[in-house]
Order: C-alpha cells, then sequence, then structure tokens
C-alpha cells in the first residue's frame, strides 16, 4: 500500500515550485478535480469489468486513462493546452440525455480551474496520482486520509467554521444513532462527506441482499454550500460505491425559510457537523421565526433540526463548547429542545 502523506507531502512540493498554485487553496482546489477524475477512472474500469453493457459517461479522450495514465504521456505545453482548451471546457458542458451521472460530472466543474502555469511539473503531479490504485486499495478511506492530510494545511491557513471531525467521531455518532435500513438519513451541512460515508457503512453492514444495497444507494441526501467540499463529496460517495450520488446538492441550507420544510421532507436521522464560529450572510436569519434569529451558524442548525425530524428522528451533532448555555437566542432555543 502506498505511503499516503508520503505521496501526497511530494505532490505539493511539487506544486510550490509552479508559480501558478501559490498558496494552499489553489493546490487543494487543483487537486480536487484531479482526483475526481482519477477516482471515476479508476470506478469505471471496475464497472466495465463487473456490468457488459456499462457505458462511460465521458468521451474517450476525456477520460483519466486516454490522457493521463501514460507516464511518457503528453506534457509541458501540449498538457497545458489540453487541460486549459479541451479538458475543462468539454467537462463544463458535458450533456448525455437523462444520464444523471454526465450532469453530476458537468456540475463538480462548473467552477473548476486549472492554476498550473507548467505542463512539466503538472505532468510530475499527475504520474504521483497515478501511484495511488483506489480499487485494490485495501483501505478505502484513503482518499479521506489523503483529504484530511491537506486540509490540516487549509486549516493552518486560518479558515473559519472549517472543522472536520475526525473519523473516530463521526464513526461514534453515527453508531450512536444506528441508522436502519429503509430509514432516511440526511447531513444538511456534508462537507466532504464524512458522516454521510459512515453512515453508508453502517447500513452496508445489516445489508443481506441486492434490493438492500439499492435501498442504500437512494436512502440519504446531503447539501453542502461551498463548491469545493461539494466536488469532494462526490468522489467520497464514489469512492465508497455509490453509483450516481445526485442526491448530493450544492447549496446553502439556511437560505431557506424554515416554514418551507414541508412534512413530505422529514427524515428519520439526520448526522452532521453544522459550521460554526462563523456568521452567516446578512438576511439570512429572516428565514427563522423572530425568538430564534440569529447569525450564529451553528444556533441556525439546531433550529433547522428540530424542524426536519420525523416523531422520533433521531440527531447526532456535533456543536461548540458551551452552545446549550449561552445568553438570549441560545436559551429559547435551549428550551425548545428541552419541551
Amino acid at each position: 500500500m502506498p505511503n499516503i502523506s508520503g505521496i501526497v507531502k511530494s505532490i505539493q512540493d511539487i506544486m510550490r515550485k509552479d508559480a501558478g498554485t501559490y498558496g494552499d487553496a489553489q493546490r487543494l482546489e487543483q487537486l480536487g478535480w484531479m482526483f475526481f477524475l482519477k477516482i471515476f477512472d479508476d470506478r469505471e474500469k471496475e464497472m466495465q469489468l463487473l456490468r457488459d453493457a456499462y457505458r462511460s459517461p465521458l468521451p474517450e479522450n476525456l477520460r483519466w486513462s486516454a490522457w493521463a495514465a501514460d507516464e511518457e504521456g503528453i506534457t509541458g505545453e501540449a498538457l497545458l493546452d489540453f487541460v486549459n482548451n479541451t479538458l475543462l471546457p468539454s467537462l463544463k458542458s458535458l450533456t448525455v440525455a437523462g444520464d444523471k451521472i454526465s450532469g453530476l460530472i458537468r456540475m463538480s466543474f462548473e467552477d473548476a480551474n486549472n492554476y498550473m502555469k507548467n505542463g512539466t511539473l503538472m505532468r510530475q503531479v499527475i504520474n504521483k496520482i497515478n501511484a495511488i490504485d483506489f480499487n485494490a486499495s485495501d483501505d478505502r478511506h484513503m482518499f479521506g486520509d489523503i483529504y484530511e492530510k491537506l486540509l490540516k494545511d487549509l486549516q493552518s491557513a486560518g479558515n473559519a467554521g472549517e472543522f472536520y471531525p475526525p473519523r473516530a467521531v463521526t464513526r461514534f455518532i453515527v453508531e450512536q444513532v444506528d441508522p436502519r435500513l429503509g430509514e432516511t438519513i440526511l447531513d444538511p451541512a456534508c462537507g466532504t462527506g464524512g458522516f454521510l460515508v459512515c453512515a453508508i457503512e453502517h447500513l452496508r453492514k445489516q445489508a443481506r441482499s441486492e434490493a438492500d444495497e439499492q435501498t442504500i444507494q437512494d436512502c440519504f441526501a446531503g447539501i453542502e454550500k461551498k463548491h469545493l467540499p461539494h466536488v469532494l463529496c462526490i468522489t467520497n460517495l464514489l469512492l465508497h460505491g455509490i453509483d450516481v450520488p445526485a442526491n448530493v446538492r450544492h447549496d446553502n441550507t439556511l437560505a431557506r425559510p424554515l416554514r418551507d420544510w414541508g412534512p413530505r421532507e422529514r427524515v428519520e436521522v439526520v448526522v452532521t457537523n453544522p459550521p460554526f464560529g462563523g456568521m452567516e450572510e446578512d438576511g439570512i436569519e429572516a428565514n427563522f421565526p423572530a425568538e430564534f434569529r440569529t447569525r450564529e451558524t451553528a444556533d441556525l442548525f439546531l433550529v433547522l433540526l428540530m424542524k426536519i425530524l420525523k416523531p422520533c428522528g433521531r440527531a447526532g451533532l456535533v456543536l461548540p463548547d458551551g452552545t446549550l448555555f449561552g445568553e438570549g437566542v441560545k436559551t429559547r432555543i435551549k428550551e425548545a429542545l428541552l419541551s
């Protein structure tokens, strides 16, 4: 098994030499779409073996295996030209009528950019990524490890509200909430999909038939406000055997008035780590009843959870210390929770 932190470190060292990727944010975004294509390609190879009639939603020349897999393949100016003028524009306008996964790929690449300015360095990065085979890996969490490693670097750049709970914490919370086959699961602030992946694995232990597996494919939903974590969440779900993760939306959960959440949208289980420490944009609090209006994101998510859980529903979530012991709105939220 390749040494992940070693690979990631060497990728970052190469990227630091490139004039275009001068900050951790650019490096992370660049790696986001590159990993997406590599993981999707590995997944497609598996699908072609398992399903005789499998057809790729990507034109042959855009598949990772066509332009990136050969270590001696295109490099330098030719590689930059292909990525900037063929690959990214084509993925941003990808359409295959009635095909959900191509719509998902198009949405994932809406805001994707190539920041690298040196095609030779880009080829070196691609060759490093090729050292990871996401199919053969005994440890499907490898992607999570890569991402967590990159995030630590991003967090040291000081992004408010971006706390990604360690896997042991997400697993513990999912075990306590104990989702069952047939229940609906939601993460309204799903980040890179850590809670959803944990919930899916928890359900797989209960699966006994192909019908059960199909239930798992469709029983969860996620919403993520930021583009990059959203793309990484879709990648993470593909990696964990979800064929078309179309039920993960790129949206701000709190931008919708609370009263608009109807009874039919209620779920049995919520597992989430809402962003906290951050303030919502102006006007968002107006979507909530007067007694609960605040711009503290974690408080608004708590109010939302009370609305979207079914009677006897269960939620497990990560909150900042002291959430239930503040003044004003926090006191009223605590009263509502207790009653």
